[in-house]
């Protein structure tokens, strides 16, 4: 064996004897995939990836991204042997490691760099959270798409500004959950050539083999899907891997898929099926006896022999670093002959906006016919696209309901033969909808994605981890409500409200008029770490006359006084959103004529709302005013915090029914001569 190979092959041992050691000491987690897997991550890092450990997130990198999120201990290995830097949310190099061999001893323990699974928001140079399998190889998607968007936008003769790989580990969940299938599907149409999955083949899942659910033929059907697919017979041979890694930069025009044959928990001469599987740590005796099998020193923990570490810098080091100066020696010579676009990958890698980015909103004069909340997001959208030329999106095959097709010239579709398109269609896919999203915004676009509320149902996953991940991605969500009451309760979000509140650190937004629409979408943009939800109505809302209530702008505080009492201090507070603001106005001005003192409160964000000071939002609901009213089309669930125990909520406590929307209305109470006698009843 060579010196080189022999290097190699104490540097995959390393990453194997890393995982079993922290697993063990954690007593807690999955051995059993790392050690079958250190040579594929090995040869990834360390033979092909474009990548600088002393900036992890240069532009452009190679993406790696460990789907299989349960055999982090992989990552957490090859981040420490590489000597990758930590950065900040402010994208500043902090001059320490990311992950430091005292996080790898406290695997898996509170506040180590060294989590249960990849943390994208808590560790420098994870490139996706993933965990809940098939999310991460969805969320490539995203990044290839980007890749090719960027380099289709930026790249000029001669300056391949942006021209980088995604390469994505994943295993049989993966493959088996649906939102990899949708994904796949959608990369191939797409011919997303710089795309690679490497899928590990070890037919084990926590119930056993996999032939007792999972017989089809992959390889068939990714060559279905239209991808490369190709074979590794011996996931231990480092060459082959290589060279399947060659092929797929070589392929054009479609993705590949490396099938690699594994065995899990390689080495272990006892336990290769069940430990990893279930999480179960290997046990003293059996870590001794698989380091004897490696050759290992049977008692040493945490051991990095001499040379490793400089085995790793000779090589991701060294390739890494001279790509990277490589690529700012071209943006030099690319500011001076294009400054304008070089600005632009400036602001768009800080997650800034461009000067002007919010020119030309609409402002919408008072209409009592008014206008759908989807209609008056469609025309801010086209706004958007225009002035911030990194925005872009689409909805899944219902852009011409949701009103996100980008009309102006220019525009274009995201297909194969035309990346620089700012329309993307996604079919009928709303769960990898939701996760190419991500995977966009990851890659610092600023992405949107579409469909009826009420299909969040299918899309939530792929939201929660844009939260978890504090991406600034912006989910367009028409048909709040009964809108479209004839297709009934299948189609009718009752609960969809409540239960996504619920997500922290999503902002939510439900507003009441076309200019509370456009209020919202200007505090949307500028947050840079929250991902935000606009629940928007298809039934046209009264455009609110500004002149006579308060201004839109209060939207940026997620609840303000519309109108308020005349005469004195308010008896009856009513507070609402999204359509049922205009019925708290009417029943305003009916219980006015009748000398009942009322205040009218918008409250389209409870997220934003809670964000203000305690002195703003009893200014807002004053708490000495017990007598309130909240109305709103949706489940009554969290309510109760803005009404108190003295107040009413009308809402949903059923589902709803198949009827014209207006006979919904009368049948479920959402009438202003209902909120009249509700807060005529709170009253006493």
């Amino acid at each position: 064996m060579t010196d080189t190979a022999q290097l190699d092959q104490l540097a995959i041992n390393t990453i194997r004897t890393l995982s079993m050691d922290a697993v063990q000491a954690a007593n807690s987690g999955h051995p059993g995939t790392p050690m079958a897997l250190a040579p594929l991550v090995y040869t990834i890092w360390n033979r092909a990836l474009k990548f600088d450990p002393r900036d992890p997130i240069w532009p452009n990198r190679d993406r790696f991204v460990l789907s299989n999120g349960h055999a982090c201990m992989l990552l957490w290995s090859v981040l420490y042997l590489t000597g990758t830097q930590a950065v900040n949310a402010e994208y500043e190099a902090l001059g320490k490691p990311s992950v430091t061999l005292e996080d790898i001893k406290r695997f898996r323990h509170l506040d180590s760099k060294a989590p249960g699974h990849p943390e994208y928001h808590w560790v420098s140079g994870v490139e996706s959270t993933t965990g809940p399998l098939g999310q991460g190889i969805a969320t490539s998607v995203g990044m290839a798409m980007a890749a090719k968007f960027l380099g289709a936008r930026y790249n000029k003769p001669g300056f391949d500004v942006f021209d980088y790989n995604t390469y994505v580990v994943c295993g049989d969940g993966c493959l088996m959950e649906g939102v990899g299938a949708e994904a796949a599907s959608l990369a191939g149409h797409l011919q997303l050539d710089n795309l690679c999955w490497i899928y590990d083949n070890n037919h084990i899942t926590i119930e056993g083999n996999t032939a007792i659910t999972f017989t089809e033929d992959v390889a068939a059907r990714f060559l279905g899907y239209r991808w490369n697919v190709l074979r590794v017979g011996d996931a231990n041979d480092i060459d082959r891997i290589e060279d399947a890694l060659r092929l797929f930069r070589q392929t054009k025009g479609r993705p590949t898929l490396i099938i690699l044959d594994s065995h899990i928990g390689y080495g272990s001469p006892h336990k290769q099926d069940t430990a990893d599987a279930h999480g179960e740590p290997l046990g003293e005796d059996e870590v001794r006896l698989t380091k004897r099998a490696y050759g290992w020193p049977e008692d040493a923990k945490f051991l990095v022999p001499d040379g490793v570490l400089q085995h790793f810098a000779a090589g991701v080091g060294v390739r890494g670093s001279q790509a990277h100066r490589e690529w700012q020696e071209l943006l030099v010579t690319y500011r001076s002959k294009f400054p304008t676009l070089a600005a632009e990958i400036d602001q768009m890698q800080r997650r800034e906006l461009p000067v002007g980015w919010d020119a030309k909103l609409p402002v919408f004069p008072a209409d009592p016919k008014g206008l759908a909340g989807r209609d008056a997001s469609g025309q801010v959208l086209n706004v958007l696209a225009q002035n911030i030329p990194w925005f872009l999106g689409g909805s899944a095959d219902l852009a011409p309901s949701n009103r996100t097709t980008l009309k102006y010239a220019g525009a274009g579709d995201f297909q194969p033969g035309s990346p620089t398109g700012k329309n993307l269609h996604f079919g009928i896919r709303e769960h990898a909808m939701g996760s190419i999203v991500n995977g966009l915004s990851l890659s610092k676009l600023r992405p949107f994605g579409a469909t009826f509320f009420i299909f969040t149902d299918y899309a939530r996953p792929a939201i929660r981890l844009s939260a978890i991940m504090e991406l600034p991605t912006i989910f367009v969500l028409t048909h709040d409500a009964m809108g479209d009451g004839e297709d009934g309760p299948t189609h009718q979000p009752v609960e969809h409200l409540a239960s996504l509140r619920a997500v922290p650190g999503l902002t939510l937004f439900r507003p009441g008029d076309a200019n509370e629409v456009v209020e919202a979408y200007r505090y949307i943009m500028q947050l840079r770490h929250r991902p935000a939800l606009l629940a928007l109505s298809r039934q046209p809302l009264p455009t609110l006359d500004r002149n006579k209530y308060a201004p839109a702008t209060g939207v940026a505080r997620g609840a303000y006084v519309l109108a308020d009492a005349v005469g004195g201090k308010p008896q009856v507070i009513l507070i609402a959103t999204g359509g049922e603001l205009s019925l708290a106005v009417q029943a305003h001005e009916t219980l006015g004529r009748e000398g009942i003192r009322s205040r009218v409160v918008s409250m389209p964000s409870w997220d934003v709302f809670e964000l203000q000071s305690q002195d703003y939002r009893d200014s807002v609901l004053p708490p000495e005013i017990e007598a309130r009213v909240a109305i709103e089309q949706a489940s009554t669930f969290g309510w109760e915090r803005y009404v108190g125990r003295k107040g009413r909520v009308i809402g949903m406590h059923t589902f709803g029914a198949s009827a014209p929307l207006k006979e919904l209305q009368r049948k479920f109470g959402f009438e202003p001569e209902r909120v009249v006698a509700i807060a005529k009843e709170v009253l006493g």
